[in-house]
């Protein structure tokens, strides 16, 4: 039976939840205080990542732990302020990245990653957007031997395990497939299931733009007045008050706020991140992350786009950009960057839950309200695959893939 239903937030895994339920034929509103994909929808790397069947865990070494206290390295950066606010998720976050509990986790969340390319297929296929799609993989290049030595290893094991294929490249091969690197590298590893968009912002337009032909309605509008009503839940907007049975919280790196507003205490937390991109230069074949280095250079649209590791931080503090900056003098030595479209970086924020994990299902507490979000690195990725769960969830049906590792409810009432 066709339901009214009220999504609020419109990046990649609002906007997949509103289409996703409207090609099912519910009357869906989609609410977002910007227009879709204008925030952290637009500016990761664009890549969705098939490989990435365990989460990224916390460091539990000494020796890495310290490197991230004294800012050595440009894969993490932190303010005091914002350690100091999330260091509760941040405990659970270690906790749960001992090896023992990654490993449970980390096949419980290659089940939902396993679809993650099928089902942007799907969408992509209805909203006409094949044309964004490179299907090219994606490079991790290691500098040591050692890093290189440690990866295959680490590789292999995920091929054996979760049936994902990569291909491995030694510095000659790597040279000869990137022949705009200038210094001497050990090596990468070529992930081959993995896809990139050369535009990632514009793929959440063409899906939004579907559910518009589609018929559906998308209203500008504050979360901040979700509440209950008569109906199930109504939300002011710019076209008035809206009203449906059910609600969608899927709000990104703002859904903490929201959550304590209603009484949840959900261990999310936020992970900010940078990009610029540069133009006049030399170009990578393939989306490739520099993994002793912390940055990933993908070709879009705009230009290369250089993006930054994780910064712990107050969501709404003033931007720090010492990693893109140091990434940007890296990415320079490694070949030739040309000059920067942007006068200031690009940041936005990640939302993140401490046991790696994404919450999609029911809130516990109110009756109609459902809950994703918590995607941490993965929301572009993610999107369809997590959009298709929640709207079994929502129908009564059974989970397409196991969705009790998911719940809301892990955490308790």
């Amino acid at each position: 039976m066709a339901q009214e239903i009220l999504v609020l937030g419109a990046g990649m895994v609002g906007t997949c939840t509103a289409l996703e339920l409207q090609l099912r034929g519910h009357h869906v509103t989609l609410l977002d205080r910007r227009s879709p994909g204008q925030e952290a929808s637009y500016g990761n790397a664009g890549v969705i990542q098939r490989e990435a069947v365990e989460p990224y865990a916390m460091p539990r070494d000494w020796q890495s732990l310290l490197s991230v206290a004294l800012r050595r390295g440009l894969d993490v950066n932190y303010h005091l302020g914002g350690l100091l606010c999330a260091w509760p998720q941040l405990l659970r976050y270690w906790q749960a990245s001992a090896p023992a509990r990654h490993r449970v986790i980390g096949r419980e969340y290659a089940g939902l990653i396993a679809h993650c390319t099928d089902e942007h297929a799907r969408l992509m296929a209805l909203a006409g957007a094949e044309d964004l799609l490179r299907r090219e993989g994606l490079r991790l290049l290691y500098r040591s031997e050692r890093a290189f030595d440690r990866a295959l290893l680490d590789s292999q094991r995920l091929a054996q395990d979760y049936g994902i294929r990569f291909a491995p490249l030694d510095g000659q091969a790597l040279a000869a497939a990137e022949p705009a690197f200038r210094v001497p590298l050990a090596g990468a590893v070529h992930w081959l299931e993995s896809w990139s968009i050369s535009d990632p912002g514009a793929l959440v337009e063409r899906y939004a733009n579907l559910f518009l032909r589609r018929g559906g309605r998308i209203v500008r509008g504050d979360a901040d007045s979700l509440g209950p009503s008569a109906a199930g839940w109504s939300v002011q907007t710019s076209e008035g008050l809206v009203q449906a049975g059910q609600a969608v919280l899927a709000l990104g790196a703002w859904m903490g706020p929201q959550a304590r507003r209603l009484g949840y205490r959900w261990p999310l937390f936020v992970k900010r991140g940078y990009h610029r991109h540069y133009v006049g230069g030399a170009t990578v074949q393939v989306p490739t992350l520099d993994a002793e280095r912390g940055y990933v250079l993908a070709p879009q649209r705009q230009g290369l786009r250089l993006t930054s590791g994780a910064e712990i931080a107050r969501q709404h503090a003033p931007p720090t950009p010492r990693q893109l900056e140091g990434a940007e003098a890296e990415a320079r030595q490694l070949l030739d960057l040309g000059q920067a479209v942007e006068q200031e970086a690009w940041m936005g924020s990640r939302p993140c839950c401490a046991d790696m994990k994404p919450l999609i299902g029911a809130a516990p507490r109110h009756r109609g309200l459902w809950v994703n979000c918590g995607h941490g690195h993965q929301g572009f990725t993610l999107g369809p695959a997590s959009a298709r769960l929640l709207a079994d969830l929502m129908e009564g049906a059974r989970p397409y893939t196991e969705a009790k590792a998911f719940s809301p409810m892990r955490f308790g009432i």
